[in-house]
């Protein structure tokens, strides 16, 4: 396993930094099934050149003295993963025993959200869970706080201090779940407006972001949709995050609550919830309409294989949804999922398209999950690749660790195989650093 070498020069700002690796990220969409794509740039033996934490490009020489230089010679370097849909609280109930999607919210979801109420909780909580998407490589993700506003404060802060891309905002939840998590329009309209005005756009370099943050449609009344797209009218900078066909029993309970839709996507679509910066989680129980409904309006799925899996919600159609035209990202969806790493949910990913009979090229997949999400979401001026000026949000991985998978990493024929076979057998205990914004923010120990 190669170590690393710092190499230091007494005249060297803190703000001018290489780092020498192999550098693999993505300069458009890769084909569908393409193993051998355009759209792949793969630097060998590169130093990559951050300055005042932006990507300055990237070079085979080494560069002056003026850099200070970290040599990751034999690892891969790749642009911070993206998640598009995970629960902060939902760490405490991550893999719990024996429940579809609606038994589980009620069994182990929602009792531990109702501990966010504390101000102390919601901050260690927010704390642990951003530390840890940094653990395993995540450098921005769009979040699922708690119904309290505190919860979502919390998470604001915790990102500002560490400089990371994070959009989220308070859940909405009107009915149907514990007294202890139910607003009602007009308070939640207040405290949404208040986040806005504090959060929106805040943090280092502008990184925070708000999303109107309706649970799901059986959790809020007409009303309380009709305003959550208000907001979004009233703000086109706005995201929305919500959950949409992700459970056949869930889809049932919809259609029995909102008759007068079409489809669940519908619902939302009638009280002017989708629009570009709309991200809907799982996407599973979807018809060719709601596909296309999705691509007039600009809006994505943030497909979560491991939690579809793991809650047996059903095998999302992944290029069904790109046949169409709509952006699809990757996702933990944890606690629903058993891990935040980005690999395991991949190789997941791999898995349901494979029962489907598509096989997922580690192209579309990695895209997916970094530069992918970031086109979803608005910000490929900003993260998801090495393109000049991006700022630098940069993961450093080893391509092997452990005997099995150093013998597979030896014998591989060609790009794609290595790098689809480090997607299958690696996870968080291959990283080495995660960078945000240029400045280090997780370093292995050992």
């Amino acid at each position: 396993m190669p170590s690393e070498t710092t190499i230091k020069s007494s005249s060297t700002p803190p703000n001018r930094l290489a780092l020498r690796g192999d550098l693999l990220d993505f300069s458009a969409q890769p084909a569908w099934g393409v193993l051998d794509s355009p759209a792949v740039r793969f630097q060998p033996d590169h130093w990559l050149l951050i300055a005042d934490g932006r990507i300055q490009g990237s070079q085979p020489a080494e560069p002056d003295e003026s850099w200070h230089k970290v040599d990751h010679s034999g690892r891969l370097i790749m642009p911070g993963f993206v998640d598009t849909h995970v629960h902060c609280p939902q760490l405490d109930v991550i893999a719990s025993y024996g429940t579809e999607l609606l038994d589980w919210l009620n069994t182990y979801t929602f009792p531990a959200e109702c501990r966010y109420a504390d101000p102390a909780v919601a901050q260690a909580g927010a704390e642990r869970f951003l530390d840890a998407l940094l653990a395993h490589g995540t450098t921005a993700a769009v979040v699922f706080p708690t119904v309290h506003k505190v919860s979502a404060e919390a998470l604001f802060a915790a990102a500002a201090e560490r400089g990371m891309r994070l959009i989220t905002g308070k859940v909405l939840m009107d009915r149907h779940a514990p007294a202890a998590l139910l607003d009602d329009v007009a308070s939640a309209e207040r405290d949404c407006i208040d986040l806005i005005d504090r959060w929106h756009g805040q943090g280092p370099h502008g990184r925070l972001a708000y999303a109107v943050t309706p649970r799901f449609a059986p959790t809020s009344s007409a009303a309380q949709l009709a305003m959550a797209g208000a907001l979004c009218r009233a703000d086109a900078s706005l995201y929305m995050q919500t959950h949409v066909a992700e459970n056949r029993a869930e889809v049932r309970w919809v259609s029995d609550l909102f008759p007068q839709a079409r489809s669940y996507l519908d619902v939302y679509d009638q009280l002017g919830l989708l629009h570009p910066r709309a991200v809907l989680a799982h996407g599973i129980w979807l018809d060719d309409e709601d596909r296309l409904a999705l691509q007039r309006r600009g809006a994505q799925l943030a497909f979560c294989p491991s939690s579809n899996l793991f809650l047996g919600s059903g095998l999302f159609d992944w290029a069904a949804a790109a046949g169409t035209g709509v952006p699809v990202s990757v996702a933990s969806d944890v606690g629903g999922g058993t891990s935040l790493s980005m690999q395991r949910n991949l190789l997941d990913a791999y898995k349901v398209q494979a029962l489907a009979g598509q096989r997922l090229s580690a192209w579309a997949a990695l895209h997916a999950a970094t530069r992918g999400a970031a086109e979803g979401l608005g910000l490929t001026h900003e993260l998801g690749h090495f393109g000049t000026n991006t700022l630098a949000d940069v993961c450093v991985w080893d391509w092997a660790c452990g005997p099995v998978a150093q013998a597979r990493d030896a014998v591989a024929q060609n790009l794609h195989e290595r790098v689809f076979a480090w997607m299958c057998l690696s996870d968080e205990r291959n990283l080495v650093s995660s960078y945000v914004a240029g400045k280090i923010s997780y370093h292995r120990k050992t």
